[in-house]
């Protein structure tokens, strides 16, 4: 058993909670948002211009009947309205529950029955009709309000200014009375896990464990979460990672923009020029994958490719006493080809970004410290309020999570386990003491992952305690090994690594749908039909060849007894539509199983498709 702590250096005290920043802000002229106009262009809100706009949204709660304690659920994309919201349900007294927009109406229903919300804010429509559709069996549920005016009434005022106009005659002061009197301890939020198995629970997260997360974090952050720096938030707010950061960045004086389409992120990064970004893996995966396939694609992959090599191995030197001379002259030339416009294409002011919800893999962590964009990754559940282990640009080690942050501990168990401890650690789960009880073990918290602890105190995520494949022979395999280093070939949209009682491990692979367009012109293959579905390539020598070449490169990250030994090759990637990833873009392990268990079952009866 190793166990790691680090001092708290900071304390919360009883009475402070979430929304005191809105109401003590530093300096209330100073911006706090911008806004996307109509036209594309961002316009600037200030501290004092926010906490007026979410006193007038908290007032409009208060007298449609929102009780102090009473679950508002909140069901949209990231956008300013959701921040607004959230503050003034936590102004009324009231406790957020976010829920993710792709949610389906299952989902929907479950999570405000078993909250027992008495209203919901949604963005659009859509989202209205799956509310609608489980109205019936919600008795608790009262008021249902829309960001969006509808299609069919235009001229309608949206949600926020119906709430608004509700309390005009509610007296600000009935505002404050009701934000007094909630605690530290005073639960915040209800977030249901997204989960890759079994139905959402819901963690109990109150004031004091945001607080202490925020403290905690932008102390190690402390480069990024500084007055003058400034975030665009695009992951969903609905989970515990983009809503501590935006918390975190409004208590910092960061400045935050809003965009929920990722499809436009480049250029909104660009006209943004955010200081710092927080992204999931598979985010940076894109990024460099298409870059280097527009690369390839202009004639010019040789170089990208020489560029990365370089990028990979001056990142690498830091932490070995340094580049030589010679390197350091290769890496200030690609600086000025090719470093220079990726940092350009962000907006040009990023310091670092921050990573987090699965593993980055070494290479592409490497690989983007050699360019000047720095990843620190962390690590963190729901249960954990987001990040409990943080690099920072002062202490990183690249392949780990980092170290615990301030007032924390963590714990690696006999089995292997991660265990957790500190303020941020959940409370409980809502209205389920069974799975809290199994949870948490005098003060620690079981995280169900396994992992290393080195002497520095840096953690190492090794696997999924639940996830560890034991094959026929009795070898125990990590998956998550042989997945990241498979995910960062640029053809490989997703993977799962398959053999628990089997005689060898296997693997299925989907192919990356914007990679592959491109590689059939390169390679001469039809193109008609949907040119992003392999559906008509799963036997395609060519392509298994790659993909062999892929599973090669990833088998030399494991023992000869841990390797892929044969691979299927998937019709269509894993979407979150399509039931196979969950919003934060982890694989469900289980839905996957079951959804191809013929393609499972054909690496095992000796069918073609083999690395």
């Amino acid at each position: 058993m190793r166990e790691f702590s680090v001092p708290a250096t900071d304390v919360v005290g009883a009475g402070d909670t979430l929304v005191d920043v809105v109401y003590s802000p530093t300096d209330p002229a100073a911006v706090a948002f911008r806004l996307r106009g109509p036209d594309g262009s961002w316009r600037d809100l200030t501290a004092g211009e926010f906490g007026a706009q979410v006193t007038a949204v908290a007032r409009g709660l208060i007298k449609a009947g929102v009780r102090a304690g009473d679950r508002v659920a909140l069901l949209s994309r990231t956008r300013y309205e959701w921040t607004l919201i959230d503050y003034a349900i936590l102004a009324a007294g009231a406790v957020t529950v976010p829920i993710y927009e792709t949610s389906s109406a299952e989902q929907i229903s479950w999570i405000l029955s078993d909250s027992g919300a008495v209203a919901i804010v949604v963005e659009n429509a859509g989202h209205a009709e799956l509310v609608a559709q489980a109205r019936e069996s919600l008795p608790d549920l009262r008021f249902v309000w829309q960001i969006e005016p509808s299609p069919a009434a235009p001229d309608t005022p949206g949600g926020v200014e119906q709430i608004t106009a509700l309390g005009t005659d509610t007296p600000e002061a009935e505002v404050h009375a009701r934000r007094n009197a909630v605690h530290a301890d005073d639960l915040a939020t209800l977030i249901y896990t997204s989960g890759t198995t079994g139905r959402p629970k819901g963690c109990e997260l109150t004031h004091r464990n945001l607080l202490t997360e925020i403290s905690a974090t932008t102390e190690v952050l402390s480069q990024l979460m500084t007055r003058g720096g400034a975030v665009l938030l695009f992951l969903p707010l609905a989970h515990v990672f983009g809503k501590v950061i935006q918390c975190g960045s409004l208590a910092s004086g960061v400045v935050i923009g809003h965009t929920p389409d990722t499809t436009t992120l480049l250029p909104d990064l660009q006209s943004f020029r955010p200081t710092f970004l927080l992204a999931v893996p598979r985010v940076f995966e894109k990024v460099y994958n298409g870059a280097r396939q527009r690369a390839h694609d202009g004639g010019k992959g040789k170089i990208f490719d020489a560029a990365t090599d370089v990028a990979i191995a001056w990142s690498r030197a830091q932490d070995t006493g340094g580049p030589s001379f010679a390197l350091k002259a290769k890496h200030a030339l690609f600086d000025k080809l090719v470093y220079g416009k990726l940092r350009e294409a962000v907006g040009g002011r990023v310091v670092a970004a921050v990573s987090g919800s699965a593993p980055l893999g070494e290479r592409l962590g490497h690989y983007f410290r050699g360019v000047g964009l720095p990843i620190l990754e962390g690590y963190g559940l729901t249960e954990t309020t987001a990040g409990i282990t943080v690099n920072a640009l002062g202490a990183q080690r690249i392949g780990s999570v980092g170290r615990p942050v301030p007032g924390h501990s963590v714990r690696i168990a006999d089995d292997g386990e991660i265990m957790l401890r500190g303020d941020i650690v959940f409370t409980r789960y809502w209205k389920n003491p069974d799975a809290t009880a199994e949870a948490i073990t005098d003060g620690w918290f079981h995280s169900g992952d396994i992992g290393e602890l080195d002497d520095a105190g840096f953690l190492s995520i090794t696997g999924r305690k639940k996830e560890i494949l034991v094959t026929a022979g009795g070898k125990n395999v990590a998956p998550a090994v042989l997945e990241d280093r498979l995910r960062s070939h640029p053809l490989v949209g997703q993977c799962m690594v398959v053999g628990d009682g089997q005689p060898f491990i296997g693997a299925l692979v989907t192919i990356d749908p914007d990679a592959l367009p491109s590689w059939r012109e390169r390679n001469g293959k039809p193109t008609g039909g949907d040119p992003t579905s392999a559906a008509d390539l799963v036997d395609d020598p060519e392509l298994r060849g790659e993909i062999a070449a892929a599973v090669e490169d990833a088998n030399q990250a494991v023992s000869r007894a841990e390797q892929i030994r044969k691979f299927r090759i998937l019709p269509h990637d894993f979407t979150e539509t399509g039931g196979e990833m969950t919003p934060t873009l982890k694989v469900k392990r289980n839905v996957v199983a079951k959804m191809y268990s013929d393609d499972i079952a054909k690496i095992y009866d000796g069918s073609s498709q083999h690395a």
